[in-house]
């Protein structure tokens, strides 16, 4: 038997020193003539106010025994507040798992950029749109070749979650793309219309060949100018690297 207990966010850790330094924080900024973003200001006075029922709350009663409880109104922002990025996270992995992705073997490709590009892509979310279209087609192609299948009769797929910071709270822009660890291909003899075929025997000769066919250059998504500055024409790191 399952017993609530309300969240109380005052006896945290986090939520101690951050209401206690986050307004000496601001006043610092203050003496020095600056100010944080409008949209950080938010996150962190939201937080402050997630959980407590003194900012909102509702009453909740239950229909066999009367019995009432209040449950506080939460910020529902996705930037540090612990109890609303857990229920998030939750709430992702179940939709996924009831209504998106199919009963078929996953695999997890972790694709880690390099300094220059973490920059340009927390500025401008455009290219790195156009960055993880090139890093999908190629792990696409090499699935659909490992299986057998040329690309007019079959398709795989995937679900990506972008990651901005590391652990320490750093700016560390990365992708975790839950792939489809097969394709499909249409047969009207299988139920749906499809067949799936899993891929096997993923050989670490053919993932380092993999990696290296993943260099990204900034001509491939006009990556040349950016508020970063400008990238020189022979740049030949590699922008994405598979974990």
């Amino acid at each position: 038997m399952f017993k609530y207990e309300r969240h109380e966010p005052k006896n945290t850790l986090l939520y101690k020193i951050i209401n206690e330094y986050y307004p000496r924080y601001l006043s610092h900024l203050a003496d020095e003539g600056r100010r944080l973003p409008q949209y950080i200001q938010k996150e962190f006075e939201d937080y402050l106010k997630c959980g407590l029922l003194e900012h909102g709350f509702l009453r909740v009663r239950c229909e066999e025994c009367n019995h009432e409880r209040m449950v506080a109104f939460s910020c529902k922002h996705r930037g540090f507040c612990p109890s609303c990025c857990a229920k998030r996270m939750i709430e992702s992995a179940a939709l996924l798992v009831d209504s998106v992705l199919p009963h078929k073997p996953m695999r997890q490709w972790v694709l880690s950029v390099p300094f220059p590009l973490r920059f340009l892509f927390a500025s401008q979310p455009h290219v790195m749109g156009k960055a993880l279209q090139i890093v999908y087609r190629i792990i696409s192609l090499y699935l659909l070749k490992k299986a057998g299948c040329r690309k007019k009769i079959a398709r795989t797929g995937a679900v990506t979650f972008i990651q901005r910071f590391g652990s320490a709270l750093n700016l560390n822009i990365h992708f975790h793309m839950l792939f489809l660890d097969g394709v499909y291909v249409d047969d009207s003899n299988c139920k749906g219309g499809q067949r799936f075929i899993p891929v096997v025997n993923h050989l670490k000769e053919d993932m380092t060949k993999l990696a290296h066919t993943i260099p990204i250059t900034p001509q491939d998504a006009n990556f040349k100018r950016s508020s970063c500055g400008e990238l020189p024409t022979n740049y030949s790191q590699k922008m994405l690297e598979i974990q």
